[in-house]
């Protein structure tokens, strides 16, 4: 089962007419800020896209054969 409920001072309040037994043990997840998150995420793909901006030479297929450049696999 999966709810959602709210933190006050240190106390987990339940939505009303949910009822969970004393003893039941639980697990709890914290949801992250999405916008946060989303954010690294945008700043994060900047960076490397300016990364890959200043690499140059690169063999056109390195993606599809990365084993063969990184570790002298014959190529697929």
């Amino acid at each position: 089962m999966s709810i959602t409920a709210i933190v006050q001072n240190d106390t987990i309040t339940l939505p009303p007419g949910v009822h969970v037994a004393n003893g039941t043990e639980v697990e709890i997840t914290l949801q992250e800020d999405k916008e946060a998150v989303t954010g690294q995420a945008e700043e994060l793909t900047e960076a490397l896209l300016a990364i890959g901006a200043e690499v140059k030479g690169l063999p056109s297929d390195l993606a599809a054969q990365h084993d063969h450049y990184l570790h002298g696999q014959p190529k697929r």
